[in-house]
């Protein structure tokens, strides 16, 4: 029942912020729907911990194990902190004139169903569904990212669309590559794409097809993750979408994308026998962390310059699951939650930054330190952490996947000793004056909601310290479903 929940109370969020999103108290309403959401998902953790994976529906819909629920609760958590954020922000955005109570009305109610299509994503058990609900997300997105109806942000909105778009369609073709070879194995109808039956007999599927069937489905899905050469879309999005947009596009919607490639690789190792979709995920990652790196020197926007970071994250993760094993795919776990927590908390800071300043170039946020200290040290704060300097989670998790790396693939260790390199440079030179500068710029109207910047990085910096072994297990028990 508790997966019921988990799904439904998102949905019913959107539908009811459609019909009221506009009063003067629905931020405060869509902050209530997304903490009883994580309320349902920690009943349904709790539930999975307790008695294992379970499959849910008269046919088996849906279908949770350690996996997906860990991303689920993530999910949950990340979008009501940034679901609090959005409160003082959005008020904000509004006195500047940027907004109005319809747009407001469209933000609140997208956001829900946003979340609500992410969730059921992570616990659809069929493949088919599975591409809906990411084309769902797709929608809800553009009309967040497009928001602000400037010529910049429809442009965004449009190039989102249109890429994505065409990725999510060389989905489809790879869904139905698999339906084609489960269908001779399981016969025909809706359940031929049941995750867990193409799992229980994927040594039985045909190789030719489901190798085929991966690229497509890697190349769909990896437009929607942010590797490169499919990247072009997301530097946009982030750029010119609210910011409370940008924090869940990198936080979770990446992840989800990535699920759906790494649910993809489990079938496609058991029925080939051999590396071939792990070699095209390192061969793509490691793309993506050096397209990303050296891209980030560029960049004169901090919002574009904090995107292209999360392509070179994304990239790092897909290459430690396209490595496998158990210290790998352990590694790409904590590096997934790692950077979701501290994702999302840079762009918590670096969205009142640029309220305050009234720009998103670089050159023109000085002193933040100053002018308010706790934005100032959240956003520094959240860029030692992110550019992986310890004790923070995120130098354990590059540490495992790169000591791995350098055991297993000796030949890709320098590409991603020089990629971290020139990122850490890189964005350490261009945050430091912004935080550290000279400036004269005023207080913000409205207080910042600044605690969940500080309950995230508290979370990092923790598992960076120690992981309780309650979650260290669960970690192994989803490494241990991928195939490490």
């Amino acid at each position: 029942m508790e997966i019921y929940w988990v799904l439904g109370i998102p949905l019913t969020g959107g539908l009811f912020l459609a019909l009221w999103g506009s009063r003067r108290n629905a931020p405060e309403i869509n902050a209530l729907f997304s903490f009883l959401t994580l309320i349902a998902a920690a009943v349904l953790t709790a539930r999975i911990i307790d008695q294992g994976p379970m499959v849910v529906g008269g046919e088996g819909w849906f279908f949770i194990d350690s996996f997906n629920v860990f991303l689920v609760t993530l999910t949950a958590f990340v979008s009501l902190t940034t679901a609090l954020f959005s409160r003082p922000y959005m008020r904000i955005e509004k006195e500047h004139g940027r907004l109005n109570d319809k747009r407001l009305r469209l933000y609140h109610s997208s956001y829900q169903v946003f979340i609500g299509m992410m969730v059921l994503a992570l616990t659809t058990n069929n493949m088919g569904i599975l591409w809906v609900s990411m084309e769902g997300a797709t929608l809800a997105t553009v009309l967040l990212v497009s928001l602000y109806r400037t010529p910049a942000s429809l442009e965004a909105a449009w190039k989102y669309f249109i890429l994505c778009g065409v990725g999510i369609a060389q989905a489809l073709f790879g869904t139905i590559l698999l339906y084609f070879a489960a269908e001779k194995v399981l016969g025909s109808g809706g359940t031929a794409l049941l995750w867990t039956h193409l799992n229980g007999v994927k040594e039985q599927l045909e190789p030719t097809v489901l190798q085929l069937a991966f690229v497509f489905l890697l190349v769909g899905y990896g437009t929607k993750v942010g590797l490169a050469p499919l990247h072009n879309w997301l530097p946009d999005a982030h750029a010119e979408g609210p910011t409370p947009v940008s924090a869940v596009l990198s936080g979770l919607l990446l992840n989800v994308a990535l699920y759906a490639v790494m649910r993809s690789k489990v079938l496609v190792d058991g029925a080939l026998g051999n590396d071939m979709a792990g070699n095209l995920m390192m061969g793509f990652g490691l793309l993506s962390v050096v397209v990303a790196a050296f891209l980030i020197k560029r960049q004169t926007d901090v919002k574009r310059m904090f995107a292209y970071s999360s392509i070179e994250h994304m990239g790092l993760i897909t290459f430690a699951f396209g490595m496998g094993g158990p210290v790998a795919s352990f590694a790409g776990l904590l590096h997934m939650t790692m950077h979701s927590l501290t994702k999302s908390a840079i762009f918590f800071a670096v969205g009142h930054a640029t309220q305050k300043a009234g720009t998103q170039v670089m050159d023109g946020i000085r002193g933040l330190i100053k002018t308010n200290p706790t934005i100032g040290w959240g956003l520094m704060l959240g860029t030692v952490a992110i550019l992986g300097v310890p004790p923070f989670g995120v130098f354990a998790s590059e540490f495992l996947i790169i000591t791995t790396a350098m055991h297993e693939h000796p030949w890709a260790t320098p590409f991603l000793l020089l990629a971290l390199g020139v990122a850490f440079a890189a964005i350490f030179g261009k945050v430091q004056p912004m935080v550290f500068g000279e400036t004269e710029l005023p207080r913000l109207p409205h207080m910042p909601a600044l605690a969940p910047v500080f309950v995230h990085l508290g979370l990092v910096l923790m598992l960076g310290l120690f992981i309780p072994p309650y979650l260290a297990m669960w970690y192994r028990q989803a490494a241990a479903l991928l195939g490490g």
